[in-house]
């Protein structure tokens, strides 16, 4: 079986073989984790046999040896001797490997390097990835009479030869930008060399007199924040009374390798507040910024606020980090060394950074979920990928400049310069502090990406009155939340230091976010007035959405 780990971020840029072959080294030069190893695995697997033998005569019942992990749900795994013991050799060989690498006296820094690197092998070994110890992928061979197979090893030569030998996450064939995702009624009315600016027709007979700047990271497409009917936080918005706008960012080509961070503040938000205001005439706008496009959403804020302009009204940061000093997984890919490396090969590849090596990172988090599920599912059980529109729209990456791309990670994950007060950027040296506008902060409880603990410290960088609320799912799941019996937040009067203390006095509310989000915003969004034109004489729509540069 072709290894799909192996490839899936490209260069060990972050240099996690290294730290783990060091851990090993370090381990086996020190008797005592040596032996600390060698004992928990012979105890495992010692006790093996007599395991399998009394829970095959004496089975346990069905609630006490469910497995939580899912990919031994199969009751086989508990049931049948044979799957049982190769589970259970697994286990003992897994819980070796920890012991042995824990035991390395590495720096704390290496050390997650190399637990990362360890999980990803260890994940990858998996009885459950291999035909002949997969009890599932067997029954269903014999249940199809062959097909299953068939089937997989279809499916593992297109991946082979057209997805760089990983395991495809989605059908995409059924999307269509315009048609099902991205569909929100919209005209370009803007364009530089950067980005195109949306605005949403208005589907009221009036609307707050606030219009309403949509912020994306530039690290995927901007419609997350359109994702598809019913499941799109603009369309929600515009049904619910706001003027919408949205930036939609330009894959960079090579040719824009030394667009700046200056440059994506300047022609981005800056560009787009101008645009918004002359056609609405607005004194305020509301900005709503997601992920990278809200870590810019405060930065600018902050930079028209020092330079005297006043014309942000409230903010939205979603799943945004402003403090690094926690970044979660991602600070094992971030650090000085690894970034020299990376500049090193931006430079190789014509001075930007592919979309799919940052996406492979981000699979690299959660291996299981994200690949090695399509291993089995595709492969193994000769299933067709599903057709989601989140991993339709997660699976649509973009490139990044290699000028702006190192400066961020440097400036922020690094040097954490942003949180410091420290930051300079467009000739000026940003502080969070003067950002006084109303801020609604979420985050979600089970985001990998962006720890809801390290978003919680944004509460006290920013001047302003705060809402934080966490919301149920992941980095983007728990933003593309609409109103349904799913959803559900935590929220909280209070605003404490610590995130723990936080959680301790936050209330449960069975609904969606966006329906608080609604009722805060209004309350600051200005009187209904009759919907602006749309574009004007000075900006002239260009096109209808979702515009051109959504389909570079």
């Amino acid at each position: 079986m072709l290894a799909p780990e192996f490839n899936v971020i490209g260069p060990d840029i972050a240099g996690i073989g290294d730290s783990l072959t060091a851990a090993v080294g370090g381990a086996t030069r020190n008797p005592g984790a040596m032996f600390n190893a060698v004992a928990t695995l012979a105890a495992g697997l010692s006790a093996i046999p007599s395991t399998v033998l009394s829970e095959w005569i004496r089975p346990k019942r069905a609630s006490d040896s469910k497995q939580r992990d899912r990919r031994f749900s199969d009751p086989a795994w508990t049931e049948n001797p044979y799957f049982h013991a190769v589970l259970l050799a697994y286990l003992s060989g897994c819980d070796f490997a920890r012991t042995l690498v824990s035991g390395s006296g590495l720096d704390d820094k290496r050390a997650a390097k190399a637990k990362l690197g360890l999980e990803l092998m260890l994940d990858a070994a998996a009885p459950s990835n291999f035909l002949l110890t997969n009890p599932t992928a067997i029954k269903r061979a014999f249940d199809t009479a062959g097909v299953s197979l068939l089937n997989g090893a279809r499916n593992f030569t297109v991946d082979l030869f057209q997805n760089r030998g990983m395991p495809r996450q989605v059908d995409s064939s059924s999307f269509e930008l315009g048609r099902n995702m991205a569909a929100t009624p919209s005209k370009v009315v803007f364009r530089n060399e950067l980005i195109e600016l949306l605005q949403y027709e208005p589907q009221t007979d009036t609307v707050h007199e606030t219009p309403l700047l949509c912020s994306p990271p530039w690290i995927n497409k901007y419609y997350i924040m359109d994702l598809a009917p019913q499941r799109s936080f603009i369309e929600w918005a515009v049904q619910h009374g706001r003027t919408v706008f949205a930036i939609s960012y330009r894959n960079p080509t090579a040719e824009m390798a030394g667009t700046t961070m200056d440059d994506y503040l300047i022609c981005g938000p800056q560009q787009a507040l101008d645009v918004v205001s002359q056609i609405t005439g607005a004194s305020k706008i509301d900005i709503v910024g997601l992920c990278l496009g809200g870590a810019l959403t405060a930065i600018t804020a902050a930079y028209l606020s020092q330079t005297g302009d006043d014309r942000i009204g409230s903010l939205t940061l979603l799943n945004t980090l402003l403090d690094y000093s926690e970044p979660g997984q991602l600070g094992v890919f971030t650090d000085e060394a690894a970034i020299d490396r990376l500049e090193k090969e931006m430079a190789k590849s014509g001075g930007t950074l592919p979309g799919k090596s940052m996406a492979g990172t981000f699979d690299v988090l959660r291996a299981n979920d994200l690949i090695f599920s399509y291993v089995v599912s595709n492969w193994l059980l000769g299933q067709t990928p599903p057709a989601f529109d989140i991993l339709a729209w997660n699976n649509d990456s973009t490139q990044m400049p290699a000028a702006m791309h190192t400066f961020y990670l440097r400036n922020f994950y690094v040097k954490n310069l942003l949180a410091k007060g420290e930051l300079e950027i467009a000739g000026q040296t940003i502080g969070l502090s003067a950002v006084k506008s109303s801020t609604y902060i979420v985050s979600a409880k089970n985001d990998h990406i962006v720890p809801w603990q390290s978003a919680y410290k944004s509460v006290g960088l920013l001047s302003g009155a705060t809402r934080f609320v966490l919301s149920n799912g992941g980095h983007i799941a728990g933003i593309v939340n609409p109103p349904g019996p799913k959803a559900w937040f935590l929220s909280s009067d209070d605003n404490p230091t610590s995130a723990n203390d936080w959680m301790q006095g936050a209330k449960r509310t069975s609904e969606s976010w966006w329906i608080d989000w609604t009722a805060w915003a209004g309350e600051q969004a200005g009187p209904m007035v009759e919907p602006p034109n749309i574009g004007s004489r000075k900006y002239k729509v260009l096109g209808d959405g979702p515009g051109e540069y959504v389909f570079e």
